[in-house]
């Protein structure tokens, strides 16, 4: 038997709670520097980036083992499904912080925001996808560091592309 929705919503709440609680009570030491959205931002989206770095690194290293993968349709080498099996992770935690602990304002549907937050993150996984291969195969990079140095201009066009797209605060003179 599934938990019945109040019970869910209160372990929601606790969590977000939680988290505000944590990442607000860091903000007075970068208040001067950056508005308290942005630091939501950068921490959740520091969070969720050094998840997908951790998971990259796992999956390369001991779950791929540095090999491709086999499919009965194409063969995926290390880096790409190292990079897609993180994705599976960080994909959910990212709308959920995005959602409810960065991008609060916003009064959009919650299913017209995941198809917009699906469609940045598609763009997201294709730059992903270039700049492996660019740094990987182009510039014989190690798989690590070709991750996070794409990870730099990944994170810039997901900010962006977060605040003034998926996430968009509601005017109230429209």
């Amino acid at each position: 038997m599934l938990p019945s929705p109040p019970f869910m919503r209160r372990i929601h709440n606790y969590i977000r709670g939680k988290i505000l609680q944590i990442i607000d009570w860091f903000y007075p030491w970068f208040k001067q520097i950056m508005p308290l959205q942005t630091f939501r931002y950068a921490a959740c989206g520091g969070f969720n980036t050094l998840t997908d770095i951790t998971l990259f690194f796992v999956a390369y290293n001991y779950i791929f083992l540095k090999k491709p993968v086999h499919t009965p349709i194409i063969l995926i080498s290390a880096p790409i499904a190292s990079f897609l099996f993180s994705f599976t992770v960080t994909f959910p935690v990212g709308f959920y912080l995005s959602r409810y602990v960065v991008f609060q304002q916003t009064e959009a549907k919650k299913t017209v925001q995941l198809r917009k937050y699906f469609m940045v993150v598609m763009g997201c996984l294709f730059l992903n996808y270039i700049f492996l291969k660019l740094f990987i195969e182009m510039f014989h990079w190690y798989p690590t560091p070709a991750k996070i140095a794409t990870t730099v201009f990944v994170v810039a066009f997901s900010y962006l592309s977060q605040k003034h797209y998926t996430f968009r605060a509601v005017s109230s003179v429209d």
